[in-house]
């Protein structure tokens, strides 16, 4: 099989018409670039090169390798840049697992923090609620994530608390939101929940249900749906009030139901929000600059942990 080293002494001698001048280059002794010469001719059964005088000048088989050995090197050499490039962030494709509410809030803010540091690299979120984002975690689709983690099996994982998001009431109705909404009204509310394909292990639904149990109810739903944008228009309806995070109601309720307002709970709830990976693993670069970038991100919209 042909060797890179037989390529690269091929071209220098070829290059500078000489062996000496060859191995001066590469760094090695003459009769070590004239065995690899050698060799890379028995292995093609040609004749490379005629001496000269002193130097030695490409056979018909010599001109015919050069394009063909100059294409390989070059290919090398970029290979070697491209897998450089991504050690150091310069290039390549960063994913990251990120819950879907977050992306209201801190997804547009993050890639830009990633895109503002290293332009050349094209980056992935991935995921739309938390336990979605860790069962590919624990399939080893994704690397590191942020996640609620409330409802979350962390078995096997890594899991850093960094922030707590405050679960709010939000309506339409002014006079509910007098005082805070404590567990028993939170049991006789009409409520529109998102994230229903995951109402059973959802992280802020979890939450609700220890804080309501303790008043013997099951939080009960007169409306499901999927995202958190549909449920906060349904509020701004006036069909449904509803449990969000507080960041996510900071950010909607504006656009989206400008009459309807929050209020705490009481006891106050929160979602914790945390880094996970699995454990014991050696991160990447790139993992390890989603982590921080992240984690900055979301201490700066929700309280640290």
């Amino acid at each position: 099989m042909l060797s890179l080293h037989q390529l690269a002494c091929f071209l220098a001698t070829y290059e500078h018409g000489s062996l000496t001048a060859a191995a001066e280059e590469l760094g090695y002794s003459q009769p070590s670039v004239s065995e690899q010469i050698r060799a890379l001719e028995r292995r093609l059964d040609v004749q490379l090169f005629r001496r000269v005088g002193r130097g030695v000048v490409p056979t018909t088989a010599g001109d015919t390798l050069r394009p063909y050995a100059e294409k390989v090197l070059s290919t090398v050499q970029e290979t070697e840049r491209a897998v450089a490039g991504i050690r150091s962030l310069e290039t390549g494709t960063i994913r990251f697992g990120m819950f879907g509410t977050a992306r209201l809030y801190a997804s547009a803010g993050l890639v830009a923090d990633v895109l503002a540091r290293y332009p050349g690299v094209r980056v992935e979120l991935i995921g739309q609620n938390s336990n979605d984002v860790f069962d590919q975690l624990r399939r080893g689709r994704l690397e590191a994530a942020m996640i609620a983690v409330a409802g979350v099996d962390s078995e096997g994982m890594a899991v850093t608390p960094v922030a707590r998001d405050e679960l709010v009431y939000v309506s339409a109705d002014r006079d509910r939101l007098s005082s805070p909404v404590t567990a028993h009204r939170l049991a006789r509310a009409s409520l529109v929940m998102a994230e229903t394909t995951w109402r059973a292990t959802d992280s802020a639904r979890t939450v609700l249900r220890r804080m309501v149990h303790e008043t013997g109810h099951n939080p009960q739903t007169r409306i499901e749906v999927e995202d958190v944008e549909t449920a906060v228009e349904l509020v701004g309806l006036g069909l449904a009030d509803s449990v969000i995070n507080k960041g996510a109601a900071e950010q909607l309720l504006p656009r989206l139901a400008p009459g309807a307002g929050w209020v705490s709970l009481r006891p106050r709830q929160y979602d914790t929000i945390a880094i996970v990976h699995r454990a014991n693993a050696t991160l990447s670069p790139a993992a390890r600059l989603m982590i921080e970038l992240a984690t900055k991100r979301i201490q700066a919209i929700a309280e640290p942990a």
